[in-house]
């Protein structure tokens, strides 16, 4: 599954608008279309809640309003922006319910997926039980990670400006994250297809 970088840049009137602390219509309509899919896929991602996370996404895009006065493009781009204002959301959302929830891709799994027959609902059933350990295995940082590059197909770069290091850092950190959850998942008998 490819994720389509779309171009959001910003204009000259939009510069104009963004010093007046103004977003327009279009303007929003257009961020909203280009990124509501990603951003609601990450949240489902990193919550497992599908009703918290359309809840979460509405709120992240009433901040893009409320907020868009703050954006500078000389600072960092507008995905880098953006999906900073989505991971505070998901991290008050964390504070909020005083307990860690459980790490699930069901959300993203549902929506990429075609519906299945019993007998593959049963083996990705038991594929996903493997995953899920696999992945407890791994620290936030980790899976925050993962779901930024994969649910909201953040490029390197952009994952290294929302966490303030770099994107060999960040490359680093995925190779080995993807290497360990092989392991594990080699340990917990998934056949891996050649």
């Amino acid at each position: 599954m490819g994720i389509t970088h779309v171009n959001t840049g910003i204009s000259h009137s939009d510069i104009r608008d963004l010093q007046k602390g103004i977003m327009s219509e279009e303007r929003f309509t257009a961020i909203y279309d280009a990124y509501y899919s990603r951003v609601y896929k990450y949240i489902c991602y990193r919550i497992n809640n599908h009703y918290d996370a359309e809840e979460i996404c509405s709120h992240v895009f009433e901040v893009v309003i409320s907020k868009f006065y703050s954006y500078s493009p000389q600072k960092s781009n507008f995905e880098v922006w953006l999906f900073a204002i989505v991971r505070n959301a998901v991290a008050d959302y964390f504070r909020s319910q005083k307990k860690r929830a459980a790490f699930s891709l069901d959300s993203i799994l549902d929506m990429i997926l075609p519906r299945s027959t019993p007998e593959e609902v049963v083996i990705l059933d038991d594929s996903n039980e493997i995953l899920y350990k696999a992945l407890a295995k791994l620290s936030d940082k980790e899976r925050n990670i993962i779901g930024m590059k994969y649910a909201a197909g953040l490029k390197n770069a952009e994952i290294a400006d929302l966490l303030g290091v770099s994107g060999s850092n960040i490359g680093v950190v995925l190779y080995r994250c993807l290497k360990k959850l092989q392991q594990e998942l080699e340990k917990g008998g998934f056949q891996f297809e050649k």
